[in-house]
C-alpha cells in the first residue's frame, strides 16, 4: 500500500499482524467510510465479495466457457487450457448450479474451483444411489443423461426418453436424435438435414450406433436420475408436439402419424 502512496506506517503493520492476517483476493470492506483501526480489522474478518454465474443444465463446456469469459472479464483461451490441464474429458464434467465465485478470480481458480465443486457433487449422489463412486462408470451414465437432457421437454419426459434409448439399443436400432448433434459449439444451432450428412463425429446418431463416445452436454441431476432408472415402457420413438411436449409410442406407423400432426 505504501508503494500506492497510500499514508501507511510500521505502526499500522504491527498492528495487522496483532489483529490477524490479511486475507487474499477481492473482499467486501462495505461502501461507508471507515477509521483506520476500521478498516485494518476488515482486512483479516471480511468476506470474499462474490459474483454468480449460472450453468443451465444441457449446455455445453464450450459456451459455457463463453460465458465464464465475457461476466467474469476472463480469458477465454487460458479459461480452456486450464480445463484441458484439470481434465482430458471434453464434455460433462461441470454439474448445472449456481456458483459464487471470488471477484478477482484468476483463470486457473475458476476451473479449478467449479471442477471442485462439480466433482463432490457427483460422488456425492453416485455414493448415494451405488454407494461408491467408480468415474468410468458414472461418465456412462452422464453420457446418457446428456442425449436424455438435449431431447427431453421437461424433468417429467426424462425417464420416458430413457426408455426410448435403452429400448432402442436393446433393438440395436440408432438412435437418430438431433440432441446429440447439439455438442460444443452447435449447442445452439439448428438441426438440418444437410449437417446430418455432413457431420462424421460419433454425436451423429443417425450415422453411429449407440451413445456418443463422451456426453453431448452438462447435465443436471434429474437427467442423471432419469438415465439410470429409466421408465418401464415399449417405446420406440417420440415426436415434438405443438404444445411443447412429446408424443411416445411403440409402432412406427403411430410415429409417421405423430409427425402429420405436428406438421400441419
Amino acid at each position: 500500500m505504501q508503494d500506492k502512496n497510500y499514508n501507511v506506517s510500521k505502526l499500522d503493520s504491527i498492528l495487522l499482524r496483532l489483529i490477524g492476517s490479511p486475507q487474499s483476493g477481492w473482499i467486501d470492506i462495505g461502501k461507508r467510510k471507515l477509521t483506520r483501526a476500521e478498516f485494518l480489522h476488515k482486512l483479516t474478518t471480511s468476506k470474499a465479495a462474490l459474483q454468480e454465474i449460472t450453468l443451465i443444465p444441457g449446455e455445453t463446456t464450450y459456451i459455457f466457457l463463453n460465458q465464464l469469459a465475457q461476466k467474469l472479464s476472463l480469458d477465454r483461451k487460458l479459461l480452456e487450457n486450464e480445463y484441458k490441464l484439470y481434465t482430458q474429458r471434453e464434455e460433462g464434467m461441470f454439474v448445472p448450479n449456481t456458483y459464487k465465485l471470488p471477484i478477482g478470480v484468476t483463470e486457473r481458480m475458476t476451473i479449478r474451483i467449479l471442477l471442485n465443486k462439480s466433482k463432490a457433487a457427483m460422488q456425492k449422489i453416485a455414493i448415494k444411489i451405488f454407494g461408491a463412486y467408480n468415474e468410468k462408470k458414472w461418465f456412462h451414465f452422464v453420457t446418457l443423461a446428456s442425449v436424455i437432457q438435449k431431447e427431453s421437454a421437461s424433468v417429467e419426459e426424462m425417464p420416458l426418453v430413457s426408455s426410448v434409448i435403452y429400448n432402442r439399443i436393446k433393438k440395436n436400432m440408432r438412435l437418430q436424435m438431433d440432441g446429440t448433434l447439439n455438442y460444443g459449439k452447435y449447442s445452439h444451432i439448428r438441426i438440418t438435414p444437410k449437417r446430418i450428412r455432413e457431420d462424421s463425429s460419433t454425436y451423429n446418431t443417425y450415422k453411429h450406433s449407440g451413445l456418443p463416445s463422451a456426453p453431448v452436454c452438462n447435465v443436471s441431476m434429474d437427467a442423471i436420475r432419469a438415465a439410470i432408472f429409466p421408465a418401464k415402457t415399449e417405446y420406440l420413438y417420440f415426436m415434438k408436439s405443438k404444445n411443447g411436449t412429446h408424443d411416445f409410442t411403440r409402432y412406427y406407423s403411430t410415429h409417421l402419424s405423430n409427425i402429420k400432426r405436428a406438421t400441419k
